[in-house]
């Protein structure tokens, strides 16, 4: 059966201006199969300029066994420059819509055409569960609308029958078997097919895995569903940390770390000012709010929150480009104001954002310092600063600040000692051949060395006071195409602090 939103709108149940409610009442007639099913389709078209989310109601009868969803749009020509039709997609139960998720059930975002929900079962990007009886609501996500408007058919079945049997969901551990207080290597962004991904949780372990990496993070757009996916594939060797992807139309931010089944809300914008209480929420969780890719040029892709709610951010997201050179200066720029005033610094990340072959997982990844590798020893190492960005598990930095009476600082430390005091800079580097050694503080690169050997391996020193040199962070760059512009980098460090508070 199918009903054009014009017929649906003069019986009342018209979402004004945006889309039409879906009906469907009573036991319908069988299907071929056997099933009991009812289905409805409908008609609507956005125009330009609609809300960031648009709500379709659907009724839910008594006895439904599975709600399945899928829909089109039209894709029309576009002049050049101008954004075409791109529309996502997500749903709500009968716990309605309200901010904060109460009755979120899943989103793919524009990853698939069509998925279902049931209590034995979900499309990955849904969460399994009871089909209760009220009003659910299919949530639909203009991302970007053609000048033509966003036309749209969308078609709901319900099938009727007694529901499966519950799931109960299983949770990776918080601990895998560490080595003491050591480094650890980890990839803290990364996509499955529970989002936009395309590969499977088990597939992105053993890339983990083939990578040296010793923890990764889970982070599906707007969605918790891989959660209960990945106890598998943690094991002793691979810690698994949970989160999520909040894919805002102001900026993506990685909860990283959290709770199982944390679920942080993404529709607002920065104007908005609800940032805070869902920052919050990530940290009730015992995560960390870590702004992912911030000077990204994709539509809604860059940071526009600011990063006062931040506990660390993405510096070196995939594979180098010109955007990750920008959060780098970016970033070394907020240093520069935390010595000024005297504030909490911004520790810097890179993770790969890995979502399909060719992607690279690890590259690039975090290289923590932690006590062991459990979820809080290295989110505490995280949130700390006690680390550096690697390229691959082949590049290792050892980055360290010496005074003349024995006093000594590591990454994301303070060498506490007076501002006219010698201090000796000492960099170990390992695994980066033809690699160019840079020094950076306030000022900017105050020492610069290199290449290194064949081997990839050396060691530089550099002599300073805290007075010249308010904090010192060593990179590691490949030979420049361009004199002007500075080669990609092998790696990088987080800064040690020099002089006292």
């Amino acid at each position: 059966m199918c009903e054009d939103a014009r017929d649906i709108g003069r019986r009342g149940l018209f979402v004004t201006g945006a889309a039409a409610a879906v009906t469907v009442a009573g036991a319908g007639s069988a299907a071929a199969d056997g099933a009991d099913r009812e289905t409805r389709t409908v008609r609507g078209t956005l125009p330009t300029g609609s809300p960031d989310f648009v709500y379709v109601p659907v009724e839910v009868p008594r006895g439904v066994r599975e709600l399945r969803v899928s829909y089109t749009y039209d894709r029309p020509a576009v002049p050049a420059g101008t954004a075409g039709n791109a529309l996502d997609i997500g749903l709500f139960d009968e716990r309605g819509t309200g901010l904060g998720g109460r009755g979120f059930r899943g989103w793919s975002g524009g990853a698939r055409s069509e998925f279902f929900v049931r209590a034995d079962d979900a499309t990955p990007g849904y969460l399994p569960g009871p089909v209760r009886p009220g009003t659910w609501h299919v949530a639909l996500g203009p991302y970007t609308v053609a000048p033509q408007g966003l036309a749209y058919e969308l078609t709901v079945t319900l099938t009727y029958g007694e529901p499966g049997a519950a799931v109960r969901p299983v949770y990776p551990p918080e601990r895998a078997r560490g080595r003491g207080r050591a480094w650890y290597r980890g990839d803290c962004h990364l996509h499955s097919t529970h989002s936009d991904g395309r590969r499977t949780p088990a597939a992105i372990g053993a890339l983990a895995r083939a990578a040296g990496l010793d923890f990764i993070n889970t982070s599906e757009h707007n969605t918790t569903s891989a959660h209960a996916h990945w106890a598998d594939v943690a094991g002793d060797d691979l810690l698994v940390l949970l989160g999520e992807e909040v894919t805002t139309r102001t900026g993506h931010v990685v909860a990283l770390g959290t709770g199982p089944g944390t679920f942080v809300d993404w529709r607002y914008r920065a104007r908005d000012d609800r940032f805070g209480r869902f920052a919050r929420r990530i940290r009730r969780a015992g995560g960390l709010v870590v702004p992912a890719h911030p000077h990204a040029t994709c539509i809604g892709c860059a940071w526009k929150f600011g990063f006062g709610e931040a506990d660390a951010v993405e510096v070196w997201n995939g594979p180098w480009t010109p955007d990750d050179e920008v959060a780098l200066a970016s970033w070394d720029a907020t240093l520069v104001a935390t010595v000024r005033d005297g504030r909490g610094w911004l520790p810097a990340m890179g993770s790969s954002d890995a979502h399909r072959d060719p992607d690279v997982v690890g590259l690039p990844q975090t290289v923590v310092l932690a006590d062991d590798l459990t979820r809080e020893a290295v989110l505490a190492g995280i949130r700390a600063g006690r680390s550096y960005v690697a390229e691959s598990k082949d590049v290792s930095l050892v980055l360290g600040v010496s005074g003349g009476r024995g006093e000594h600082a590591g990454i994301g430390e303070r060498l506490a000692v007076g501002r006219d005091t010698p201090v000796t800079v000492r960099l170990e580097v390992s695994g980066a051949p033809g690699g160019t050694v840079r020094l950076v503080t306030d000022q900017g690169v105050l020492f610069t060395g290199g290449p290194l050997p064949a081997s990839g391996t050396g060691t530089v020193e550099w002599r300073t006071t805290p007075a010249y040199a308010a904090y010192v962070r060593a990179e590691v760059r490949r030979a420049a195409a361009d004199p002007v512009v500075p080669g990609p980098p092998v790696a990088f460090t987080n800064p040690v602090f020099l002089g006292r508070d």
